[in-house]
């Protein structure tokens, strides 16, 4: 995990000895499970690291670090960006929440085998899990990565955010014709628009972002 270790650390992100094991842990238990459940079709090693594991971090600069917080990662497949994060900071509240019981039962193994306290998984489908008084508007933050146009990630993320609460979606490539309709969308949901944080790596070639809506 020597390239994950470096490459955060340009990123101004310092990760432990534990934090690397924990990590190499996770690369395991992943491509052990990912012949039978379909977690991903990135499986390199050094793929792994970048494309999953920095992506998945790239938004550590950004997290308050005066408070713990309660995140949701919706749609989370393989634990992505929701462990990677939770790994780098145990203190978040964390929940994963994702519709296919196969993949719950990775996630549910994958924390148990990294002894992630604060850490619940979740099966069922957001749209519906959002309306759900112990989920809806119970969180800081609403995760959303590889899912779908940023409107969509709207629709499915600000229904969990508490009032002043952020949605946080990883993108990457061209994004203003999805941008201007989500900008459109927001308010219907109760939301507006905060910010894009560019992200800049020389390992990562494609343009990579990460969009800030709040609940308002």
């Amino acid at each position: 995990m020597d390239l994950l270790r470096l490459s955060a650390k340009e990123m101004g992100i310092d990760i432990s000895k534990h934090q690397l094991e924990m990590f190499q842990v996770y690369y395991h238990e992943l491509i052990t499970w990912n012949s039978r459940v379909n977690l991903t079709a990135i499986t390199n090693y050094e793929d792994v690291q970048i494309k999953h594991f920095l992506d998945s971090l790239t938004l550590i600069p950004y997290l308050d670090r005066t408070k713990a917080m309660k995140v949701i990662d919706i749609g989370s497949g393989g634990g992505l960006p929701g462990v990677p994060l939770k790994i780098i900071r145990p203190d978040i509240d964390l929940t994963l929440i994702e519709s296919t019981a196969k993949k719950t039962k990775f996630l549910n193994h994958l924390i148990g085998a990294l002894k992630l306290d604060g850490t619940d998984v979740i099966c069922g489908r957001a749209e519906e899990k959002a309306f759900e008084a112990v989920f809806r508007e119970q969180y800081d933050i609403a995760l959303t990565r590889a899912i779908g146009v940023l409107s969509t990630n709207l629709e499915l993320s600000l229904p969990f955010c508490k009032i002043s609460g952020l949605s946080v979606s990883y993108k990457k490539n061209a994004i203003k014709d999805e941008l201007d309709s989500a900008k459109r969308a927001a308010p219907i949901l109760g939301g507006q628009f905060d910010r894009v944080e560019s992200v800049s790596h020389d390992l990562f070639p494609d343009r990579r972002a990460l969009v800030f809506f709040r609940k308002v």
